[in-house]
């Protein structure tokens, strides 16, 4: 990836680009990992419920549905972009299975703790960094099918994935812990003292890893800027027109919509999504959206707001863990200074004051993650930092 300070070219504004949009979806992130910090005494279903929830609150939790996905797809094209660099497939494979195991391990170990604080942990939560890990290692052995394959394979997965919405397993099946990693989200009973909580079934995860590994051709150092944005034109305009039309019917693998008594909830009805796991309508919105916005962000080329961005792009999984800690930390602050003011929690009193506290998180941690960033971008002979 390349930093925020890269000398401007035409490569660097390809992958700048990248690096600004995953800039984008982490600080969406970060609103919606505050919101679940200080506002969980008015947490939301999934997909929510429109009489119970205000219009701001669903559009924060709405917006923040962008990250998983976006961030998915790009994983893929990182992929194939770090292929470029390496020889053969080999190299690819080896990275992306080593990279998917380390990021199991941190899910289960320094992910798990930054969200519980417990030692030894009772609840272990499997969560986007679990699923970027098992959707890598599943990517370390796609990548050998052609490409063509494998973006069928991807689009097989993402669109057809809900026919399997009906099918479950009960605890004495032998079938129960694996469907349940890959599509049934539930809990998963080691011992009395150990649960696991599959929050992100993996199946869908893959296609979407696969489908952004099969765009990489379209970023490779040959192609022109012109031809590229065309075709995430193309791609968005069709992903989210798929969406309207699937939806306007009431089709396919999603809750339906209904008219309400006011314009503004029926429009939050149309857009009511359930993500855990992504439906295909979930997917094609937001992958739609973030095709659309990475257009936008190389035709926006060097601005300054752009490489703000792509600061936070640059170092992920290291702004990741940071800013977990850090809420965890002012939380327990926030408790022991003023104690629990809604029933069982400390929270805000809106929804205002989630986005000023993202708000003032994201600047606040903006010079970290950027002396970080400069840090990967000097030291490539440091293996590890690669894995941040």
């Amino acid at each position: 990836m390349t930093s925020a300070s890269a000398t401007p070219s035409l490569i660097t504004q390809r992958l700048h680009s990248i690096d600004a949009l995953r800039g984008l979806v982490i600080l969406f992130m970060l609103l919606d990992h505050v919101r679940e910090t200080f506002f969980l005494h008015r947490q939301v279903s999934d997909p929510m419920t429109i009489d119970a929830t205000e219009p701001s609150l669903f559009f924060s939790r709405t917006l923040a549905h962008l990250c998983a996905p976006v961030f998915v797809l790009l994983t893929g094209l990182s992929a194939w972009l770090y292929g470029e660099k390496h020889q053969g497939r080999g190299d690819v494979s080896a990275f992306l299975f080593k990279r998917g195991l380390f990021l199991v391990v941190l899910e289960f170990t320094l992910v798990n703790f930054a969200w519980t604080f417990q030692l030894p942990p009772s609840v272990i939560y499997l969560q986007v960094i679990w699923a970027i890990g098992v959707s890598m290692i599943a990517l370390s052995l796609l990548i050998w099918l052609p490409r063509a394959a494998l973006l069928a394979l991807g689009a097989v997965i993402v669109a057809g994935h809900n026919l399997l919405d009906g099918l479950h397993f009960g605890v004495e099946s032998a079938l129960h812990v694996p469907w349940a990693i890959l599509h049934d989200r539930g809990w998963l009973e080691f011992s009395e003292n150990l649960r696991l909580r599959t929050s992100y079934p993996v199946l869908p995860w893959i296609g979407v890893i696969a489908l952004g590994y099969g765009l990489g051709p379209w970023f490779a150092p040959g192609s022109t800027a012109g031809q590229r944005q065309q075709r995430l034109l193309l791609a968005g305009l069709t992903a989210l027109l798929g969406f309207v039309v699937l939806r306007l019917f009431n089709g396919y693998g999603e809750a339906p919509w209904s008219g309400y008594p006011t314009l503004t909830q029926t429009v939050m009805s149309f857009f009511n999504i359930t993500k855990y796991p992504p439906s295909l309508l979930f997917l094609a919105l937001t992958l739609g959206c973030g095709l659309l916005l990475l257009r936008a962000f190389e035709r926006a080329g060097q601005a300054r707001w752009i490489s703000a961005l792509a600061v936070f792009g640059a170092a992920p999984m290291f702004f990741y863990l940071l800013h977990l800690y850090v809420l965890k930390l002012l939380y327990l602050a926030c408790v022991a200074v003023f104690g629990l003011n809604h029933g069982d929690y400390f929270g805000f009193d809106s929804i205002t004051a989630v986005w000023l506290g993202a708000a003032a998180l994201a600047v606040s941690l903006y010079l970290p993650v950027r002396g970080f960033a400069r840090l990967k971008a000097r030291r490539r002979d440091i293996t590890w930092l690669k894995y941040f």
